[in-house]
């Protein structure tokens, strides 16, 4: 397809300068507001169980994911990369994701496809040889670049996975960013058919439509993260790139997107009028929003299988650095633990099939939001 009015960066270091500025704004909440709305976990409830009869030591909380034994359902998600400041941060969070035995991501390998020399600033497999480290490309530059030049960068990398992120609504917002999305649904099933690496997508915290959950998963891809809104928004923090008179656009879009607990409550395997049963709702990730343990556990009652986290770990690792990361995780797994004993589960799979409740608001947005995705939008792709 003809590309030519795509936006492209005049000066390569563009690219350094953005990621950069991106750090900045994610990491200092008191200069930069970039959260949306709550994710919603709050307005769910766990049944407590006075007479569990389990111990402590009895939890077992680990999990298999692409080919590795995690301590923990839990990613470090992609986020940053391709500055100082991110070469920094992603060296600290491997070390951590090494120490945990939990996955850690990489940010936008976009970088590196125009800046090869910045690839030690993504190069840390050595430093987390025993945990799956994820490689992160944009869903245009699979259609814009050929497929080897992606799959030898994630070679190079030793990256168990590649992460394609969906993100129309920060590039719209972005100054240099792409404005034109199509084809992409077809590049990514063709990537999915030959790639060496499981494929992952997600969005980057507005949410993937249940419809497209189930397609993009019947077509080849390995994982869906649903990464709905509730964490990161990433027009906001495009925002504050952009020159004071026209960030008004982006205020608009403060609270857009797919709720987090409202969209995994809607492609679990329980609301079975969506149909995404097993094998689908094994291969469904989450992320957007969550911040403590107790999200991380309502998020796997709801259906996750795994759930991840990028903002709270940029956080933890710019604030304390390895042993941040490592505190904010045990802090984690103790509120997991404590969960997985007060509702009687000694698994992830007994925590799983948990009952829940949920408060009278909640309840009404999740009736209402289940019909409204009943009906399919739009198609995804041209036919």
């Amino acid at each position: 397809m003809n590309t030519s009015s795509i936006p492209r960066e005049s000066n390569p270091d563009t690219g350094s300068l953005r990621k950069a500025k991106h750090l900045e704004i994610c990491i200092d909440p008191s200069r930069y507001e970039v959260e949306g709305r709550s994710p919603g976990f709050q307005g769910i409830h766990l049944l407590h169980n006075a007479l569990p009869e389990l111990s402590e030591a009895e939890v077992d909380t680990s999990i298999e994911f692409l080919g590795h034994t995690l301590s923990l359902p839990l990613f470090i998600s992609c986020m940053t990369g391709g500055s100082e400041g991110g070469f920094r941060a992603n060296r600290d969070l491997a070390i951590a994701a090494q120490k945990l035995a939990i996955p850690v991501g990489l940010g936008s390998m976009r970088v590196l496809l125009d800046q090869p020399q910045l690839l030690p600033h993504f190069d840390i497999k050595p430093l987390a040889p025993d945990v799956p480290v994820l490689a992160n490309i944009g869903a245009v530059q699979i259609r814009d670049r050929k497929f080897e030049e992606i799959f030898k960068l994630a070679d190079r990398l030793d990256v168990q996975s590649l992460v394609v992120h969906l993100n129309p609504g920060q590039e719209l917002f972005q100054p240099e960013g792409d404005r034109d999305f199509r084809d992409i649904f077809s590049s990514l099933i063709r990537l999915a058919k030959n790639s060496p690496v499981p494929i992952i997508v997600k969005e980057t915290g507005f949410g993937i439509h249940p419809a497209l959950v189930r397609e993009l998963l019947e077509n080849g891809v390995s994982y869906v993260d649903l990464a709905g809104s509730g964490g990161t928004n990433w027009i906001s923090v495009e925002s504050y790139r952009l020159p004071e008179h026209e960030r008004g656009a982006a205020t608009e879009f403060a609270d857009w997107g797919l709720p987090t607990s409202l969209l995994l409550a809607a492609v679990n395997q329980r609301h079975n009028d969506l149909g995404l049963y097993s094998p689908y709702a094994a291969r469904v990730l989450t992320s957007g929003g969550l911040r403590s343990g107790m999200d991380l556990a309502k998020a796997l009652v709801l259906g996750a299988n795994l759930a991840g986290m990028a903002l709270p770990f940029i956080r933890a690792v710019t604030d304390g650095g390895v042993e941040g990361v490592v505190r904010y995780v045990r802090r984690i797994d103790k509120i997991l633990r404590s969960v997985m004993v007060l509702t009687g589960s000694r698994n992830l799979e007994e925590l799983r099939r948990q009952p829940y409740w949920l408060e009278p608001d909640f309840e009404q947005s999740l009736q209402s939001f289940l019909r409204a995705t009943r009906t399919k939008p739009t198609r995804f792709h041209n036919t």
